[in-house]
């Protein structure tokens, strides 16, 4: 991926581009697919023909995709047994497990729920807190 202001070379989960310091999408003079130079007004990269966003249709709030930190650490807290909030945060694996334990309650008189619910918890107040600041593609929750 380009760094739709400067063209230099940055990842994926790159938050900011390291060379000028804006988002990594943000700017109009570059393609973030080929790294060619761009009409800021232009929907598509003539070199490789994929859509880029004219810059008067940029968000100046950031990344539409980013997750609250309110909303995951309340979903944490009040339905982390569940896996909830670790749905809500792209960690599908994790919530797998989350939701597995605190439904074999129901076999285990509810010592796994019990063990799921505190897990919850936990991790909702370390969201809370900001211990777990970031989403499973590296992104920083919004406060």
């Amino acid at each position: 991926m380009y760094c739709r202001n400067c063209a230099s070379e940055i990842a994926e989960q790159a938050v900011v581009c390291v060379h000028c310091g804006v988002l990594p999408k943000s700017g109009g003079k570059f393609c973030h697919h080929c790294g060619a130079p761009t009409d800021p007004q232009a929907s598509f990269c003539v070199r490789c023909g994929v859509a880029v966003t004219p810059v008067a249709f940029q968000s100046p709030v950031g990344d539409p995709n980013q997750r609250s930190k309110l909303a995951a650490g309340l979903l944490g807290i009040l339905l982390g047994c569940l896996g909830i909030h670790r749905f809500y945060l792209g960690y599908n694996s994790i919530g797998v497990a989350q939701l597995v334990l605190g439904l074999a309650g129901i076999f285990t008189c509810g010592i796994t729920t019990l063990a799921a619910w505190i897990w919850g918890l936990v991790e909702g107040i370390m969201i809370l807190t900001g211990s777990i600041n970031k989403d499973a593609q590296g992104r920083p929750l919004r406060d």
